[in-house]
């Protein structure tokens, strides 16, 4: 099996607290990604709680032609306030590896997502990934971006 990684980063003009409070907040989820992709958390009430280590998280989402897909995560480690790390135990792709980083920075906080995938398949799966999944994911993450700009301001360029 071949593994992608993607990187992605992003400051915001908030405590780390209110980040922390945000992101490790399941339900969250659906407001930063995009409505076409028709992401639903189905997860029963638990999910109202904040993440901890071994919370399963499930989901349903169409990232291609609307096909309604299933999809499993757990959140496999959590460290208050730092990072947490959600992998996929049912879903679309052959592995998923998701670490979410959180540090105080002058004025905010920053983010960063490091995110590990494999797709099932073989050739197949590596050519879907040339072809439009690597791409997606990053349409995704800008989609985020934008999103979380809108909930919560753009942190200050240098020399504005």
């Amino acid at each position: 099996m071949k593994a992608y990684q993607l990187n992605f980063s992003q400051q915001l003009p908030i405590s780390l607290e209110e980040a922390w409070d945000f992101f490790s907040s399941p339900m969250n989820l659906a407001k930063i990604t995009p409505a076409k992709m028709a992401f639903q958390v189905t997860s029963g009430p638990q999910i109202q709680e904040k993440i901890y280590p071994g919370m399963i998280i499930t989901y349903k989402v169409s990232p291609v032609l609307g096909i309604k897909l299933n999809w499993m995560t757990e959140i496999t480690q959590v460290k208050e306030l730092q990072y947490f790390i959600d992998e996929q135990r049912f879903g679309p792709y052959q592995f998923w590896h998701h670490q979410h980083h959180f540090t105080a920075i002058d004025g905010g906080v920053e983010m960063k997502d490091l995110l590990t995938y494999g797709m099932p398949l073989g050739i197949f799966g590596r050519m879907a990934n040339t072809v439009f999944v690597a791409a997606q994911l990053q349409q995704i993450f800008e989609f985020r971006k934008k999103k979380v700009i809108e909930l919560f301001g753009d942190y200050p360029s240098i020399g504005t």
